[in-house]
């Protein structure tokens, strides 16, 4: 019987392995060569206007909050408004910073609530991360007008959103564009993770708006040196000397992923649409049965990238539900535990309740590019049978 995973890449390897062997005939698989070239390709299809690669997508929120708080002048203890239902990377990063997290609680969307998020604003809320789970959208563009009302930064944590694209009203309301996510936030983060829609191994890419945070981040990403080692040896010759100017990380991205990462954003577009294909063959089976809650997006995305397909059902049947799909030879997943059940986020345990239950109740159910129309139907007829059974 075929194991159906809930995740599983997909990588065009010929030409990925004639990418990377351009680094390897340069002499040069570090940071710069196909970093630059990667940022460059990057803002181009996004239309944002920075684009920095780095090592992963957790350095990048690390980084974001970094830059803010020197920036800003933020103290220890200042307060960033965050959700508990993400992968505890995204929470761990305010932490580093020696941040506070306050949850505010999600809507059906599994994305921040507006309405919990104001409730939650002080004299010393900061910013708010908002996390577009699975791709979703959710109410990105309320989040965007409460920041802009209350002097906060929005950064995105955009791990699941390559390639999502929304919605833009013109002035006045009359009619829309379609942009790709991360224009309404102060800084978004992609994951290229290595199960993530544009796949690496590991990196990311961090997207400032400002020109002057770039900078800062570039910086802070190489350790705080003011020159990379790229540009110092393509300058007719190696120029040696450079100054140490920040006490920085060594985040930077390198060429090999870089390489990988230019050959899968060729592909991006059209991965998306089987994602919505195989979601859209979920939804036409899944929709009427009883016991099975279908996570929507809200209208205001135009394209999804569609890395999760979620589901809820009933929080006392969910782990039978699983390990009959267990038995199936199909492996689900869930997205995500919240946070506030793990001991450092314990302080805030009880105060987000749809979160909780949520968490309680979901299942990933498979989807990548490797999944066929067979298998979706099996994946359904098993889960199908699971809940009428419990």
């Amino acid at each position: 019987m075929k194991k159906i995973n809930v995740l599983k890449p997909k990588f065009r390897t010929d030409e990925i392995l004639e990418t990377i062997r351009e680094c390897l005939d340069n002499g040069w698989t570090g940071m710069g060569f196909k970093t630059e070239e990667f940022e460059t390709v990057w803002k181009d299809y996004t239309q944002l206007p920075n684009a920095h690669f780095i090592s992963s997508n957790t350095v990048g929120l690390h980084l974001a909050l970094n830059v803010f708080r020197k920036q800003h002048d933020w103290q220890d203890g200042d307060e960033i408004i965050t959700t508990p239902l993400t992968f505890v990377s995204t929470n761990h990063s305010i932490m580093y910073e020696r941040l506070k997290p306050i949850f505010a609680d999600v809507d059906e969307s599994l994305c921040l609530d507006p309405k919990s998020v104001e409730s939650r604003i002080t004299s010393k809320t900061k910013a708010v991360i908002y996390v577009g789970i699975g791709g979703n959208t959710g109410q990105l563009k309320k989040i965007q007008s409460i920041c802009k009302k209350h002097n906060l930064k929005l950064i995105l944590d955009a791990a699941h959103m390559a390639g999502t694209k929304i919605k833009n009203t013109f002035e006045g309301g009359q009619g829309y564009i379609v942009k790709h996510v991360g224009q309404e936030a102060d800084v978004t983060v992609f994951s290229f993770q290595a199960v993530k829609n544009l796949p690496t191994a590991d990196s990311g890419m961090i997207c400032f708006k400002d020109d002057a945070n770039d900078k800062l981040a570039r910086k802070l990403s190489w350790l705080g040196i003011n020159k990379d080692t790229f540009n110092r040896s393509t300058q007719g010759s190696y120029k040696w000397k450079y100054n140490v100017e920040e006490v920085g990380f060594k985040y930077h991205g390198n060429s090999i992923m870089a390489a990988i990462g230019l050959t899968q954003l060729q592909y991006l577009d059209e991965d998306n649409d089987y994602r919505n294909h195989i979601a859209n063959q979920y939804i036409n089976t899944l929709k009427d049965v009883n016991g099975i809650n279908i996570i929507y997006d809200c209208l205001l995305v135009a394209k999804s990238s569609r890395h999760l397909f979620q589901i809820r059902v009933n929080k006392d049947q969910r782990d039978s539900i699983i390990e009959q799909l267990y038995a199936n030879e199909i492996y689900p997943g869930v997205h995500y535990i919240d946070n506030t059940t793990y001991p450092m986020y314990k302080y805030a345990h009880g105060t987000c309740p749809n979160a909780h239950q949520f968490s309680n109740e979901l299942i990933t159910l498979p989807i990548h590019l490797n999944i066929t129309s067979d298998d979706i139907k099996r994946v359904c007829d098993v889960l199908i049978t699971a809940i009428s059974q419990n």
